[in-house]
């Protein structure tokens, strides 16, 4: 009795939510339509959205972030930017980056793409964004080991997993740790077949879905027990910045940093990166301006998603400290 009654809220729920927003009826009128009262309709809708039945969402019109998306164009030599509004509540901010991500990769994705997906929360909020898209026949790789601590949100073989089944596509799962305990074990672990079929597999990706680190106490690195507070500590003092997608330790100036966290990290490197057409680098958090500036000065990111807040301070710190010349 219980089950039935509820399915008939969930029904009658998803009546006045498509009357309300796809519809565009008012709610005196599904009211006088349904047979209810207006105060149980305004309720219901309410309810829909506690639920997850309706799914509202402000897409920020082009012209909002349109001349600063064009100067990190135009400074950095990449393809394109991304610039979402900033929002006080992070994840609602994380929410909004991720949203243009997805935009982009339905505009992009077609039959036959591969995708090389990291790790991470900003990139497992890609996913969450993502509409139903139907068969696209994508392929999602793994670009990095997974880890257990880090839970199935941000773990690249999951977000792969969701992003292919709304794309309708497949997933390869990479069947390693992403941190082993030197750097002569992940070489070891490089000469494994499997793990070096789907590495090359994801090296051959159209696109590649990238985080970038900051080297805070609250990071990823130290919440998964990957490094500790004091490891992370003496790596700032080095000059190292940020990472990317969860290895390749970088400074200021986009070049390899000089920490013992280097080069214990399986997956994909810098250089590989290099050859991807599209790598999307994605970091919504305002404490990673100077991760994203490193990020960008190494070369390889083609499109930048990140909020207004870390556009004009990335803008602002370039301009403060100028890229080390090279060669």
């Amino acid at each position: 009795m219980n089950e039935r009654v509820e399915n008939a809220d969930i029904a009658l729920m998803t009546e006045i939510a498509t009357l309300y927003y796809v519809e565009g009826e008012t709610q005196e009128v599904i009211a006088n339509r349904l047979g209810i009262s207006r105060v149980k309709a305004g309720r219901l809708l309410k309810r829909a959205h506690a639920e997850g039945i309706v799914d509202v969402r402000v897409r920020q019109h082009p012209s909002v972030s349109a001349e600063i998306e064009q100067e990190l164009i135009r400074r950095f030599g990449i393809k394109r930017a991304l610039v979402a509004l900033d929002h006080a509540d992070q994840d609602v901010q994380r929410s909004g980056v991720a949203s243009l991500v997805a935009d982009h990769l339905s505009r992009t994705l077609h039959d036959g793409s591969i995708v090389a997906v990291g790790m991470g929360r900003n990139v497992g909020a890609v996913a969450d964004n993502v509409f139903e898209q139907g068969e696209r026949k994508c392929s999602f790789v793994c670009a990095i080991g997974g880890s257990l601590r880090a839970g199935e949100y941000m773990n690249p073989d999951h977000i792969c997993r969701r992003l292919a089944m709304k794309f309708g596509g497949d997933s390869e799962t990479l069947y390693a740790p992403a941190l082993v305990q030197n750097p002569e074990l992940r070489d070891a672990m490089y000469e494994n077949s499997t793990v070096r079929q789907t590495l090359d597999r994801a090296r051959r990706a159209d696109t590649a879905l990238i985080g970038v680190g900051d080297l805070s106490e609250d990071s990823n690195m130290v919440r998964m027990g990957w490094f500790s507070p004091q490891e992370i500590a003496e790596a700032r003092l080095s000059g190292t910045v940020g990472d990317m997608m969860g290895y390749d330790f970088i400074d200021l100036h986009g070049q390899p940093a000089r920490t013992p966290m280097q080069g214990r990290v399986i997956g994909l490197t810098i250089g590989d990166l290099a050859r991807i057409p599209d790598v999307v680098a994605i970091a919504s958090e305002n404490t990673k301006a100077a991760g994203i500036l490193g990020a960008l000065r190494t070369g390889v990111i083609d499109t930048l998603a990140t909020s207004v807040t870390n556009a004009h301070t990335i803008l602002r710190l370039d301009e403060a400290t100028p890229a080390a010349e090279t060669g």
